[in-house]
């Protein structure tokens, strides 16, 4: 059996802490470049999720020898809803304050399907990615309780599918094959749907399954993927970097390169780095020595409360514009940056520590985690 520490790892959290801080980014203008480039911040949270939110079934399926997706997904919607519900009202009182509420709008951020009735969300623009994370949490864990359960009720014909070549490795490889196609499809046939092209779960979830992809790599077959990546690790690199350097200099929205192969590149460069971090013994050393430790403890608390952060940022880029607008004074653009962002990481970080542990606790208390 493969144990894994189940305590927090303070070098994930430092990649949260890094994509939350590209995504304020591009929420709040400071240069050119960092608007150009934030919004990959939410796909490497999408490389992550995908990696941690499979992580933790597969170590009770290595437990355990199945998964209970119910209790997982109670266990999702207290860390997720809580949060979004209590501090969605907020987002509401402008568009209220501006006659402008829609029932169509407030139903689908309501039910998580904002990204295919709206494009991107309606009172809470960000929220699709939420949407998109949402619907691969049920989607992932219904996939795999079936399988599980397929192959202990069907043995015979589940080995014979793997003598044919229908490994889980080809099966994750097939879906983001699929994924571009249908991208490249999508932007052909409909090239002015842009929001539609960034948002919907089916063109974007490639990202997720790459971190799902890596994750099954490192709990079944760890060995190898240690030795590749260390055997390649040079050339890798080199990779992560070709697929990332691009990003400061486009903007994501109309661009057909962003909208097809840029999402590709991107979770292949997030995933190499996050093989990195999880394969590098005493990695926090050497970030430390990269960034300096003060630095990395501080991203990576922030990275700790970056889902708070990320519900609450675009309501404090509003009121922080709005504080400009009613005090009839100068609009300086750094200090908006600076106020809207210290707003968002200390509303976040209040968010975290007293809501969201709040309703963590009573999860732990009722739906304990099957893996201790």
């Amino acid at each position: 059996m493969i144990t894994t520490p189940t305590k927090r790892l303070r070098e994930i959290d430092f990649l949260r802490g890094m994509a939350i801080i590209l995504v304020l980014l591009r929420h709040k203008y400071l240069f050119p470049f960092t608007t150009n480039m934030g919004w990959i911040g939410v796909d490497l949270f999408f490389t992550l999720s995908g990696f941690l939110v499979s992580g933790l079934l597969f170590k009770e399926y290595l437990r355990f020898g199945d998964i209970h997706p119910k209790r997982f997904l109670i266990r999702r919607g207290f860390k997720i809803y809580p949060i979004y519900y209590l501090f969605y009202a907020f987002y509401l009182i402008p568009i209220f304050l501006a006659d402008n509420f829609s029932l169509k709008g407030f139903l689908s951020d309501m039910l998580f399907v904002q990204n295919y009735v709206i494009g991107w969300g309606y009172a809470y623009p960000a929220s699709w990615s939420l949407a998109v994370e949402e619907h691969f949490y049920v989607g992932l864990s219904l996939i795999l309780w079936w399988g599980i359960k397929y192959k202990t009720t069907n043995r015979m014909h589940y080995e014979k599918q793997i003598k044919r070549g229908l490994t889980a490795e080809r099966i994750l490889c097939s879906i983001l094959c699929t994924c571009l196609i249908l991208r490249l499809a999508s932007n052909l046939m409909f090239p002015d749907q842009d929001a539609r092209h960034t948002t919907m779960t089916h063109l974007r979830m490639d990202s997720l399954i790459a971190g799902v992809f890596i994750s099954y790599l490192y709990y079944f077959k760890r060995a190898k993927l240690v030795s590749v990546f260390y055997t390649y690790k040079k050339r890798l690199f080199a990779l992560a970097g070709i697929g990332l350097i691009w990003t400061p200099f486009i903007d994501p929205i109309p661009s057909f390169f962003v909208k097809t192969i840029g999402f590709t590149l991107l979770y292949v460069s997030f995933g190499i780095i996050l093989i990195y971090f999880i394969t590098t013994p005493r990695v926090n050393e050497h970030i430390n020595r990269i960034f300096g430790s003060v630095t990395v403890d501080l991203i990576s608390k922030i990275g700790y409360c970056s889902y708070s952060i990320y519900v609450i940022h675009t309501l404090a880029n509003y009121l922080s514009y709005e504080v400009y607008s009613n005090l009839n004074i100068a609009y300086n653009h750094y200090i908006d940056f600076l106020l809207a962002t210290s707003a968002s990481v200390i509303c976040g970080m209040l968010m975290t520590y007293y809501v969201e542990d709040y309703f963590l606790k009573i999860r732990n208390r009722y739906f304990p985690s099957r893996v201790q």
